[in-house]
């Protein structure tokens, strides 16, 4: 199988052999350092500012957008959310399911946020802005810098779901002033999806540690108690955590954070040369490294994602709701390389040669 999906993605060898192991009991000093360790390289990697913590939990990185929605706001906040696709929605729909007032700035898809459209919202009471910085339905890239200057200057306490784009786009929690970034282990990080990181800052710290949460699961104050020896307050996913480990080491063993968003750029660009003279159009105005969704100008997108996935062992990602005809998706995070771009091309080619592009 060949994955260009946007997670999960393709692991190495050694990710993969890590995964084929037998899963160690975790209440052991062993398994407390590999977890100090694997917050130490996140916070690193995030440029997060000093003081800043990071909390591993074993959901899907909605279960940690809920759960920062849950700790941080409370029905006295007024919420700003970015709504340009999947993802900014389900924003909005954890803060009307939490009860947590809030206005939508909705774009359509593929559409840049600019500067100019936030100065409707500027002195307006809002407390908080929740943005997906990669929206990864429509592969939008949303300027985090820009934003953060919009939430230094009203005060707002800042989230950033980053979790199709950290690691493949540039990101500075300190400078930007994010005070909560949330990401996930099958995106870059190229492991099983199960584990979903969010890291603090030292505000975010604060807010947490004094918030009243009506959940068991989700206090992050029990989980920030707890990762202070390194543990979780619950059984976590250990293999992937092991698996996590590894890939931090290989991140850091190439080059590090700025390696790593270098190469999955070079890979985005790479097929998006190459891709140029089949009968696509590129969605988004401000794209992310991390995916390019494709529109095809003739044929059924879920229909290219089937048959892709039916005859060639390749997989794309397809898309939902009223985007599933008219837009897939091509990850380039993991383990993937400009000869597997090739390949993918190839395919495309064989089928506009069967009409069906």
């Amino acid at each position: 199988m060949l994955n260009f999906t946007v997670g999960p993605v393709m692991s190495s060898e050694e990710v993969r052999k890590v995964g084929a192991e037998q899963v160690p009991y975790f209440r052991t000093t062993e398994f407390s350092d590999l977890m100090l360790e694997n917050e130490e390289r996140m916070l690193k990697f995030a440029k997060a500012p000093t003081g800043s913590r990071a909390l591993f939990m074993t959901n899907s990185s909605t279960g940690s957008m809920e759960a920062v929605v849950m700790n941080c706001f409370t029905d006295a906040d007024k919420v700003l959310i970015v709504n340009g696709g999947t993802f900014g929605a389900r924003f909005a729909q954890l803060c009307q399911i939490h009860d947590v007032p809030g206005q939508e700035i909705v774009l359509r898809h593929g559409q840049k946020l600019s500067a100019e459209m936030l100065e409707p919202y500027e002195g307006k009471g809002f407390t908080g802005l929740l943005v997906n910085v990669d929206e990864t339905s429509t592969g939008v890239l949303y300027d985090t810098e820009m934003l953060g200057r919009f939430c230094r200057r009203n005060h707002l306490f800042y989230v950033c779901d980053c979790v199709s784009s950290f690691l493949a786009d540039p990101f500075d929690m300190a400078h930007c002033g994010a005070d909560v970034m949330i990401t996930g282990s099958q995106k870059v990080l190229a492991c099983p999806p199960g584990i979903s990181m969010i890291l603090l800052s030292p505000e975010a710290v604060e807010r947490v540690s004094d918030a009243h949460v009506r959940s068991l699961y989700f206090n992050l104050a029990d989980a920030l108690k707890n990762m202070e020896r390194g543990q979780t307050p619950f059984t976590p996913a250990v293999g992937i955590l092991r698996q996590i480990n590894v890939r931090l080491r290989e991140i850091e063993a190439a080059g590090g954070a700025e390696a790593e968003i270098s190469r999955v750029a070079g890979q985005a660009m790479d097929f998006r040369k190459k891709i140029g003279d089949l009968p696509f159009k590129f969605v988004s105005e401000s794209p992310a490294n991390g995916v390019t969704p494709l529109h095809p100008v003739h044929g059924d997108a879920y229909e290219i994602f089937v048959e892709l996935k039916n005859h060639y062992d390749i997989w794309v990602c397809p898309n939902g709701g009223d985007m599933k005809n008219t837009v897939f998706r091509v990850g380039h995070m993991g383990n993937l390389t400009h000869e597997d771009n090739t390949t993918l091309i190839h395919a495309f080619r064989a089928l506009q040669s069967r009409g069906m592009l």
